[in-house]
């Protein structure tokens, strides 16, 4: 194994194995990083293999992410990564780049119908049966120097990777491959679009409760916690907790005491910031009507759900026919929105997040299913 490691350690040498990368057809990649108390992902390690040995990128070294970022939109080199949504991020935080085309060994298993959401070494055991160790998942990886374990759990990590990737691909109809890369092409389209703050409330709990008044105070506290948690680099709920959120909102204090008796309110954030948060409040709430936001709409009634479960088996039985884990198929925001769009007499419309081949497929199937009901 440590004839099989290299690591990479200045920019120069990152520039010169990047232009050798863009000439294979693939690359599998992997991070580690630490993300205890901070808003975005700090890098510790970066992976990558072509086949040839594992090259182990030390991120504390580098200064020069270009070459990188090219590699990771070079069309013509497959990016081979597992379970990559927080991957993703240590690339865009590192490199302003995101991985493209994208391969996901954990999608792939699903349109193989061998499992869904598929943890790496149950993957790894299921199509290499390979027992990967566990020690190292939660090690620091910003120490320095990494411990030999560390060194070589990550070198195995991406070689195990590449193994993955052949047998996945060998087994893999040209049609489905096509199918996955869009998957991935989606995944780096969804995470290249970041949320502005000021629509961060649409995805607070409950917030379709509220009255369009109390959703601008709503409004106002989402978009002020997700500034100050990217400005300050911490996660959200050290900024403000979850909780807090919608009883605040709902009851608008007024003073600090009663900041205080918000449920699961922080007493550090009453001291630090409560006098900020009242005064937001104050400003929002008073806001003239025209300024609110538009309501957000109910969830679906109770009595929906028979519909969505026919409109499920729709997914479900094509799920069958192509041997793909059902899961994969249509997901429930989807089939939500697809029933909000007419709910209950009709007529329906598809929804713009129903795309490429799902809509293709069974567009059409889900629409003569809600007519014929």
């Amino acid at each position: 194994m440590a004839n099989d490691i290299h690591w990479i350690l200045d920019d120069a040498s990152l520039a010169r194995h990047c232009a050798a990368w863009q000439a294979q057809p693939f690359v599998a990649l992997d991070t580690e990083f630490m993300r205890v108390d901070t808003f975005y992902p700090i890098a510790g390690l970066l992976q990558v293999s072509a086949g040839e040995g594992a090259y182990l990128i030390d991120p504390l070294r580098i200064d020069d992410w270009q070459p990188f970022a090219a590699l990771l939109e070079a069309p013509n080199v497959v990016k081979v990564l597992h379970s990559c949504s927080e991957d993703l991020e240590v690339f865009l935080r590192l490199t302003g780049s995101l991985p493209t085309p994208l391969f996901d060994t954990q999608l792939a298993a699903g349109y193989l119908n061998l499992g869904f959401s598929m943890g790496y070494s149950r993957l790894v055991q299921a199509l290499l049966d390979i027992e990967l160790p566990k020690g190292e998942t939660r090690s620091d990886w910003l120490q320095r120097p990494l411990s030999e374990l560390q060194v070589r759990y990550a070198a195995e990590d991406v070689l195990h990777l590449v193994e993955v990737y052949r047998a996945l691909m060998a087994r893999l109809a040209p049609q489905k491959v096509e199918w996955i890369l869009e998957d991935g092409a989606e995944l780096v389209a969804n995470l290249g679009r970041e949320v502005a703050p000021e629509d961060a409330w649409r995805d607070a709990k409950l917030a379709w409760k509220l009255s369009r008044q109390q959703q601008a105070v709503l409004r106002a506290l989402c978009a002020w916690r997700e500034r100050e948690a990217r400005a300050r680099n911490q996660p959200r709920n050290r900024i403000l907790r979850e909780h807090s959120l919608w009883p605040l909102a709902r009851t608008q204090p007024d003073n600090l005491v009663a900041l205080a008796r918000i449920e699961d309110m922080h007493p550090k954030t009453v001291r630090q910031d409560g006098e900020t948060l009242l005064q937001l409040i104050h400003d929002a709430a008073a806001l003239p009507p025209e300024q609110w936001p538009e309501a957000l709409p109910e969830p679906l009634p109770i009595e929906a759900s028979a519909l969505l479960k026919k409109l499920r088996a729709v997914g479900q039985r094509e799920g069958e026919r192509l041997d793909i884990v059902p899961e994969l198929m249509l997901r429930k925001k989807t089939l939500e929105a697809l029933l909000k769009s007419g709910y209950p007499n009709g007529p329906y419309q598809l929804p713009d997040s129903l795309r490429g081949w799902r809509r293709e497929l069974m567009g059409q199937a889900l629409l003569d299913c809600l007519a014929g009901d």
